[in-house]
């Protein structure tokens, strides 16, 4: 059985749309994070339904951030439910990209199940960095969802609100709730949706009928795609239904996410560092294309990625494995796996016989190499000559100037 690494898991806060507090999940890869996503749950459900932490622990595997939020009313949020409608909903969802923007990045998917899919397609114009959206079993007008309340129509038109029951709870509908479904122009939404829209439905899906996937999938523009859930529920209740459906949206939505720019440092061989906004001291570190969150050990920082002396010895431990691998190489010489430990930590400089420092204390990285393979005793002293040669080793033992100034 496949082993998934848990994602971090940050609670988070933000105003909604019409000022609740909402609660939601921050769920974070252990590498910095190629994207953010908004998840957006089944209507009367929350941010804790098993297809909505499946799928959201699926794609933090594929690199992508993803805040999932209960909707005012629901789940652990503040607020009245019957005093939100599709409006709010999507203004809740709004919210939370303006919440990542400020203190994380901008989303750039936006993935919705059932009601919430059609949240999503209707949120997508509000947020401008969004270049994917993603639905699953969602209806093509949110007015589908007033057929679940046909027994109590009669009483919310006369009585201006009714209790029904939905999941087996019970929830207080009002009439401007159905007036605020019927008025969304959720066609013309999606005709002139900007952004490549990844469409996946199960055929036998007894809530939300299929028959709307096609509505959906016709009306939208290209890029657009349509994937089968054969099998499965409108819930995704089944693990495997869940995780292939996350998987399948990890794989197609990379096509999507925005590429650097020409120009951009972490192109142009130089790294850049920025603060991540997670904990006190997170960083994000950018090398090209490689992106790697770095942190203070705990409890200064949050532990969340190695710290800066911990980067400084991968760097010479790399790079002398690397050289003695080409010296190897280049030599025929019979070395099978080379393995480099090192420590860093401050000494006396007077127990350091051979130090032109000899008050105060030094900085001290001990190397212990570990060579294996069928070498000789010469072969070995070799090998260990070259580890000093090594570039990085070479720029730690000279002198170096740093030159810093105000961007």
């Amino acid at each position: 059985m496949e082993t998934r690494t848990r994602p971090i898991s940050r609670r988070v806060e933000f105003p909604g749309s019409r000022g609740a507090v909402l609660s939601g999940k921050l769920e974070l890869p252990h590498e910095a994070p190629r994207a953010y996503a908004l998840f957006a749950h089944c209507f009367t459900g929350s941010k804790d339904v098993v297809s909505a932490s499946r799928i959201a622990r699926a794609l933090t595997d594929d690199g992508i951030a993803v805040l999932r939020f209960d909707f005012t009313g629901l789940g652990d949020s503040e607020g009245d439910f019957s005093n939100t409608d599709f409006s709010s909903n999507v203004g809740d969802l709004v919210a939370a990209a303006d919440h990542l923007r400020a203190e994380h990045e901008a989303p750039t998917f936006l993935v919705g199940h059932s009601f919430g899919g059609a949240a999503v397609i209707a949120a997508a114009h509000r947020v401008p960095e969004v270049s994917a959206v993603a639905t699953m079993g969602a209806p093509a007008d949110p007015a589908h969802v007033a057929a679940r309340f046909d027994s109590r129509k009669d009483q919310i038109e006369r009585d201006g609100e009714a209790e029904v029951s939905i999941g087996g709870r019970p929830f207080r509908i009002r009439q401007e709730f159905l007036d605020d479904i019927a008025e969304q122009p959720q066609a013309e939404r999606i005709a002139g949706l900007d952004a490549a829209l990844m469409v996946m439905h199960a055929p036998m899906d007894e809530i939300v009928g299929v028959d709307n996937s096609r509505q959906i999938f016709e009306t939208a523009r290209h890029p657009k795609s349509f994937v089968s859930l054969d099998g499965a529920d409108h819930l995704l209740t089944r693990r495997g239904d869940a995780e292939y459906a996350a998987g399948v949206l990890g794989a197609w939505v990379r096509r999507y996410l925005p590429e650097r720019e020409e120009g951009d440092p972490a192109l142009d061989g130089s790294v850049v560092v920025a603060e991540s906004g997670m904990g006190g001291y997170g960083q994000v570190v950018e090398s090209g294309r490689h992106r790697f969150v770095a942190d203070e050990p705990s409890p200064t920082g949050d532990d969340g990625g190695p710290s800066p002396y911990d980067l400084l010895l991968s760097a010479l431990g790399t790079c002398t494995s690397m050289t003695l691998r080409m010296y190897a190489e280049r030599h025929d010489l019979p070395l099978e796996k080379v393995t480099v430990g090192l420590r860093h930590d401050r000494v006396h400089a007077a127990d350091c016989e051979d130090c032109e420092t000899q008050a105060g204390r030094i900085d001290r990285i001990t190397r212990r190499i570990h060579l294996e393979g069928d070498l000789d005793d010469a072969q070995r002293a070799r090998l260990l000559e070259i580890a000093e040669k090594c570039p990085v080793h070479r720029t730690l033992t000279s002198e170096t100037r740093i030159e810093t100034a105000e961007e």
